[in-house]
């Protein structure tokens, strides 16, 4: 387990934005720092603090199911040697079983139970076995479990290279993402759309690394989290099944109707960054015990497996889906933020922030010259203006064609102080965009 380190938003290209020169960390952190919290994609799943736990984390043992601490630990490989015949279960850590031993009541009707859930609570904050604060994070946020794991080969003293690792964060991040953009709607490629309610929906996930740097553990709270964990669960399988049978015939149709489990290019690119310089990988999704198996998927689904010859197949489906996505006709309004021409007439382009009409935060659009003259009206006044046309998928649906009907559109006067504010904020922009050399 490593201390937590920043990382790179979701949907930030490449799998080194945002660092700066790393510290090797400790092997293991046993107590959280008062004080600490976890955010998204820190190498210790440290357990949230909430009406569930206290002040570091550790789940309260008056809300603690035994049935489900028991599942969690079994779960993470702890084994049950023994104990009381229905009143309590005896468990050691996993590996050798060297470690402190956890009594576990076997349900609160056992009268020293909330006593018994405390000294294990206790004990598993205190542990130094990695799984332990796995469990907890299970108890204290009833979570969906993703793990990932890669057969690559082992640096020194048998840990995964950091940019190894780097690379595996990198594609479960694109996974995850590729699943809940296939919350909001099935697409075979998204681009810019829906990307960023989909980044807000991931904010909650913790991560925790496994030993060796080769596997990685996402914890999806139940809610909002079920529907991605739901989602990925039958686009892996889709995923798995279209590359199985173009494998076998060649035929590429099976990647076409698996875009309605959830397949996509945001998807297979991610399976292609998960695979590529490895000798294997899986995707392993397990539901959490409080919540149960939602319906339509299996109680205990098995690891989904990938492998180098797969790659083929993955790529394919991956330009398939560029390059087949259609053009999608829209209605926008949009506030101008940048105009661009060649000369003082003629077309021009301005960028427009997008309030409405589709699902992406910018896009730019070529205009004739009585079409960008409105819309440079309209910016001076601090309006947005409407405008029809075609966003093209080449691109990633960041650009507007056969624009027309363009139109200021009236707004309330609180939008209106709000978009002024922001053309005085930005007027270098506009300045730079209508000079003597843009008109």
């Amino acid at each position: 387990m490593h201390r937590p380190i920043d990382e790179p938003r979701f949907g930030d290209e490449g799998s080194g934005a945002g660092h700066g020169p790393v510290s090797v960390p400790p092997p293991y952190r046993p107590h959280p720092a008062p004080g600490d919290t976890p955010g998204p994609w820190t190498g210790v799943p440290a357990p949230p603090a909430g009406p569930w736990a206290d002040s570091q984390g550790t789940p309260d043992p008056g809300r603690v199911d035994p049935r489900v601490l028991g599942a969690l630990l079994a779960r993470h490989g702890w084994r049950r040697r023994g104990g009381a015949a229905g009143r309590y279960s005896r468990w050691t850590p996993p590996g050798s079983g060297t470690g402190t031993s956890l009594l576990v009541p076997e349900s609160r009707a056992f009268p020293d139970c909330e006593d018994l859930l405390g000294e294990a609570l206790t004990a598993l904050a205190h542990s130094a076995t990695p799984s332990a604060r796995e469990v907890l994070t299970g108890l204290a946020v009833p979570s969906d479990e993703i793990r990932w794991w890669r057969d690559v080969p082992p640096g020194p003293a048998g840990i995964v290279p950091w940019t190894v690792q780097e690379q595996l964060r990198s594609a479960a991040r694109q996974l995850l993402l590729a699943g809940a953009l296939a919350v909001r709607g099935r697409a075979g490629y998204y681009g810019a759309r829906h990307r960023r309610p989909a980044q807000a929906s991931l904010e909650t996930v913790v991560v925790g690394a496994a030993p060796g740097g080769r596997g990685l553990t996402a914890f999806l709270p139940v809610a909002p989290g079920r529907p991605i964990a739901v989602r990925l669960y039958h686009a892996l399988h889709a995923a798995r099944e279209a590359t199985d049978y173009q494998r076998a015939t060649g035929g590429m149709e099976a990647f076409d109707t698996a875009v309605e489990a959830g397949v996509s290019r945001e998807l297979t690119e991610a399976l292609v960054a998960l695979v590529r310089g490895t000798e294997g990988a899986r995707v392993a999704l397990e539901w959490a015990p409080s919540a149960g198996a939602p319906e339509g998927c299996a109680a205990r689904p098995e690891p989904v497996e990938f492998s180098p010859g797969d790659l083929p197949a993955l790529r394919e489906a991956s330009a398939r889906y560029l390059t087949d996505e259609p053009s999608v006709p829209v209605r926008l309004t949009g506030a101008v933020v940048r105009m661009r021409r060649s000369g003082p007439r003629g077309e021009g382009t301005v960028r427009l922030r997008v309030l409405g009409g589709a699902e992406v935060p910018h896009v730019r659009v070529s205009l004739d010259e009585e079409a960008y003259r409105t819309a440079g009206h309209a910016h001076l006044v601090g309006l947005p203006i409407r405008v029809v046309g075609r966003l093209e998928s080449r691109g990633g649906f960041r650009r507007l064609t056969d624009a027309s009907g363009v139109v200021p559109v009236q707004v309330d006067e609180t939008e209106r102080d709000r978009l002024m504010k922001s053309l005085q904020e930005n007027l270098d922009f506009f300045e730079e965009a209508c000079g003597p050399d843009e008109g």
